[in-house]
C-alpha cells in the first residue's frame, strides 16, 4: 500500500526563547496547525525543560513534495550548521527523524523520560487522572457482565460507585499499560507506540491501525 501523500511540505525552524537555541527540521502534513514542534533528542529536552510557551516555530520555506523536502533539509542541515553551539540538530538532514534501529531506540527512551517527568507535574496528573476516572465510570455504567455466575446481572448503584472508587488511581497514568498508546503498521510489522510519537513513525511510512494476519 502506497503511502498517502500530504497536502504540505515545508522547512521549519523552532527556537528556545530562553536559550536562543534553534532546531531545523522538515515536516509533511495535512493540518498546519498540528503544534508540532520537531522530534530532536536535544529539543525535546528544551521542551521538557522550559515549556512549550517559551519556544517559536516558524516556516522558513514550501516544497512541492516529500523528495524536494529532503533534499532541501540535506542542504540547509549541514556539518557545519550542527557543530553551532546554538543549534540542537544532532546530525545532518535528509533522513527524515529516525534513520535506523539505534537512533529509533534513543529516541524512544527519551520519550519514556519526556513522559515520566510530564507525570511529576501536578497539573498535568491531574487531567489525566481525571479523564481515566470518567471513562472508568462510563465503563461501570453498562452494569452487566457476561462470565462466570454473573450472567445477566447488574452491579447496584452503591457497589458501582464502591468499585469505582477502589480503583482510582490503581490504572490511571504509568501504572496503566496502554495509557497513550496506539498501534502502527508499515503493511509488515505491526507496533504499538506513544500517541505523542506518531508523527515520528508516520514520517518514516508508518499509518496508524494494525495489519492482522489473515492466513
Amino acid at each position: 500500500m502506497p503511502r498517502k501523500q500530504k497536502q504540505y511540505h515545508y522547512i521549519y525552524k523552532t527556537t528556545c526563547n530562553i536559550t536562543n537555541k534553534y532546531y531545523i527540521g522538515m515536516q509533511s502534513t495535512d493540518n498546519l496547525d498540528d503544534g508540532y514542534l520537531g522530534s530532536g533528542k536535544y529539543l525535546r529536552r528544551s521542551l521538557n525543560k522550559h515549556g512549550v510557551q517559551n519556544h517559536s516555530k516558524e516556516i522558513l520555506e514550501y516544497l512541492p513534495d516529500r523528495i524536494s523536502l529532503k533534499e532541501k533539509e540535506k542542504q540547509l542541515v549541514n556539518e557545519q550548521l550542527v557543530h553551532d553551539k546554538l543549534c540542537m540538530n544532532l546530525k545532518p538532514g535528509g533522513y527524515g527523524g529516525l534513520c535506523n534501529k539505534q537512533h529509533l531506540k534513543k529516541f524512544i527512551e527519551g520519550s519514556s523520560i519526556y513522559m515520566k517527568n510530564k507525570w511529576k507535574e501536578e497539573e498535568y496528573r491531574n487531567k489525566r487522572i481525571i479523564f481515566s476516572s470518567l471513562n472508568m465510570k462510563q465503563t461501570h455504567k453498562l452494569g452487566k457482565f457476561k462470565y462466570g455466575n454473573f450472567i445477566g446481572k447488574h452491579h447496584t448503584e452503591e457497589t458501582k460507585l464502591k468499585m469505582s472508587l477502589s480503583q482510582q488511581g490503581k490504572q490511571n497514568g504509568e501504572k496503566n499499560s496502554q495509557f497513550g498508546t496506539c498501534w502502527i503498521t508499515n503493511n509488515k510489522e505491526n507496533k504499538k507506540i506513544k500517541k505523542e510519537d506518531i508523527n515520528i513513525y508516520t514520517e518514516c511510512g508508518w499509518i496508524l491501525g494494525r495489519k492482522l494476519n489473515t492466513t
